[in-house]
């Protein structure tokens, strides 16, 4: 008589032994089972997308991949094959099936072998927490005795839910879960009959049955599954035909590894998590980390990309691609390059014109001068090396002509313009304790593509900073007003003007490109009504690329994110009912034509100041006008609050203003010479 079958017989026996022990003494002998340190099995840590489905998973820490799952994220048709074939009464026994280990020694003895198994799935459970031996009659006694104690202190569906998750099933891999995904590509959430029936025959002899090594084992195991499942009526028939015809996977599929960068960060920065949520959408994601690898296709051994979406109405980052091939050591794939602090090149000059309109410094039609000019030992030039003479700030903004933005930055004074950049989330970094220059508008201060992403991102919405998050948020941040809505909405309009790249359509996407010193990083970013996104390309070591230009490499790809995020762009907002809007003739004189007002030298003496009320003050009005005064100056005096004009040629120093309301503004006073002065107070 085989081993096996004696084994069979004694453990017969020993059940009708633990019955002669009476109930008393057998639960004695239950209950002083020796239990496992934790029933709760490590699972691999797991990062998903805002839909739920899985970005990237890690191996547990012996290398195994054991993936959380519960019954309730199974299909049916599995669980009903598995306790078909397996263990029919499940649901009724305390752990160990008697009949059914009666039945199977019978079936021994007669034909001389194993037909059936009497193990319970409580039993095989048992077996693998423990991972004990299963040929010798000790280590069987001792599943049993662990089977009862399990019965005992879980319920049914925890024992279910154990064996989903420890299920052998080849190599490394533990779990239902972890099996769908390596040999079919999928989530075990819905399978089809043959599916199911392979991920039952499986765990009997995961080595000898594994898919990719052992096609046509595991087709055969398969087989009985599928015939035995359907004499018991858990498939059809007429269903039965199509799942035995259908084939066995011969290969197995690697896992997700998505947002590879965001995965390792999250891993590291929260290591006591087993899941994280993310917002990434992951068919989104996965498009586009397959266009940052073509963006760079024929570009050098060491070019990479970064590509960063957002949706600038709530700061969800929808995609982040922090390098072109993640596992390429000569791109230094590893690095997070939408991370990386680069020199932005033109990328920030809409947000100094955007504070020059705020500040009633200049309006879109202002004329400005792109000729030589020094600013003390500071001589900018254009990028092409040529000057345009007079011209309107929108065109020198859509040419990215480099004198008219020093200009404006020098009326705003850099240190401004750098709270600006902080406001925006963009951490600005300097080199060294380094002061703030005028060099910033062109490209001298650091920055990250996250952190110029969620610059625009508050320019396209509306002049409000808008904090950009890539993990689900219990309550929204406050957030701090960068510029007024006019003034965002004049920057988008400026943006959306300036002509795509070849090739591109024509769709008013706000964009603008910017190109570091020396060929080192390309940049694209753009907003529509709904979305922002950002792109660089250059060397991840911060070395030159020659012919890298951000309006010739980066901005296509831009193009090429917005047709794969949506077929159709969402419309750019109208402008708000303040705006002002007509030709240079129109404008206030003193707005008509800006003025340097002495760069080099500083200030004039009699230049003119708001004498009332002083920067940051809190005016009680009660609803009434406000009650402005300037000091120095030559009239006529223009007032304007948040950029729009409130009361031109005034010959008194006095003015009174009716603003509309309580609120933050931001008054500006100018000249007959065109010289200004800003204050921002609060009415209440």
């Amino acid at each position: 008589m085989p081993l096996r079958v004696g084994h069979m017989l004694l453990l017969a026996a020993l059940m009708l032994w633990g019955a002669a022990l009476g109930r008393d003494g057998f639960d004695r002998w239950v209950a002083a089972t020796p239990m496992p340190a934790s029933l709760i099995p490590e699972t691999s840590v797991q990062v998903l997308a805002r839909d739920g489905s899985l970005l990237r998973a890690f191996t547990v820490a012996d290398g195994r991949w054991r993936m959380a799952v519960s019954a309730e994220g199974v299909d049916p048709g599995y669980i009903a094959m598995l306790l078909a074939y397996e263990d029919r009464r499940f649901r009724s026994h305390n752990g160990v099936d008697g009949r059914a280990m009666l039945r199977a020694s019978w079936q021994a003895l007669r034909s001389g072998g194993i037909v059936s198994g009497g193990s319970t799935l409580t039993m095989q459970v048992a077996r693998l927490i423990e991972d004990g031996p299963t040929g010798q009659w000790r280590g069987k006694l001792r599943q049993i005795r662990l089977a009862l104690a399990l019965e005992r202190r879980l319920s049914k569906a925890q024992i279910l839910d154990l064996y989903l998750h420890h299920a052998p099933f080849g190599g490394n891999l533990e779990g239902v879960r972890a099996a769908t995904l390596a040999y079919l590509g999928k989530e075990p959430r819905r399978l089809t009959p043959a599916e199911a029936a392979l991920m039952v025959a499986l765990p009997q002899s995961p080595e000898l049955r594994r898919p990719d090594r052992h096609p046509a084992r595991a087709g055969a195991a398969r087989d009985r599954v599928l015939g035995r499942t359907a004499e018991a009526g858990v498939i059809a028939p007429e269903v039965l035909g199509a799942a035995l015809a259908a084939p066995v996977p011969d290969a197995r599929a690697p896992f997700p590894a998505l947002a590879p960068h965001l995965a390792e960060r999250l891993l590291r920065d929260h290591p006591e998590r087993a899941t994280h949520h993310t917002t990434i959408d992951a068919g989104l994601q996965r498009q586009l980390e397959v266009l940052a690898r073509a963006a760079i296709d024929g570009r050098g051994d060491r070019v990479t990309a970064a590509i960063i979406v957002a949706d600038h109405r709530t700061g969800e980052i929808l995609a982040r691609v922090g390098s072109a091939d993640y596992t390429d050591e000569g791109r230094q794939g590893f690095v997070d390059m939408t991370r990386a602090v680069r020199s932005p090149g033109s990328a920030l000059k809409p947000l100094v014109y955007a504070m020059a309109f705020d500040d009633g410094l200049a309006h879109p039609e202002t004329l400005i001068e792109d000729r030589p000019t020094r600013f003390g030992n500071y001589s900018p030039q254009n990028f092409d090396r040529q000057f345009r003479g007079t011209v309107r700030l929108r065109a020198a903004l859509q040419l990215s002509l480099n004198i008219p933005v020093v200009a404006l930055t020098d009326a705003l004074g850099p240190v401004r313009v750098m709270a600006a950049l902080r406001r925006a989330g963009a951490a600005p970094v300097l080199p060294g304790r380094a002061a703030p220059g005028l060099a910033i508008a062109l490209g001298g201060v650091g920055v990250t593509l996250e952190g110029l992403v969620a610059l625009y991102a508050g320019l396209a919405d509306g002049g409000q900073a808008q904090p950009l998050h890539d993990m689900p948020q219990a309550a929204p941040q406050q957030r701090a007003r960068l510029v007024s809505p006019e003034a965002a909405w004049h920057v988008a309009d400026i943006l959306a003007d300036a002509p795509p790249p070849p090739g591109a359509p024509a769709n008013r996407l706000a964009y603008k490109t910017g190109t570091s010193y020396g060929y080192r990083d390309g940049w694209a970013i753009g907003y529509d009504g709904a979305h922002v996104a950002g792109v660089w390309i250059g060397r991840a070591d911060g070395t030159p690329v020659p012919g890298v230009f951000g309006g010739d490499v980066a901005a296509p790809v831009l193009f090429e994110v917005f047709s794969r995020l949506k077929p159709l762009l969402d419309r750019l907002p109208p402008p708000p009912p303040s705006t002002l809007m007509v030709s240079t003739a129109g404008l206030p004189p003193p707005l008509q034509r800006f003025s340097p007002r002495g760069a080099a030298l500083g200030p004039p003496a009699d230049a003119p100041k708001v004498a009332f009320p002083p920067d940051g003050a809190e005016v009680e009005t009660g609803g009434a006008p406000l009650v402005v005064r300037v000091a120095e100056g030559q009239a006529p005096f223009t007032w304007l609050a948040d950029g729009l004009p409130v009361a031109r040629g005034m010959r008194q120093r006095e003015a009174t203003l009716d603003l509309g309301g309580p609120g933050f503004y931001n008054l500006s006073v100018i000249d007959a010479e065109g010289r200004a002065a800003q204050v921002r107070v609060r009415l209440r």
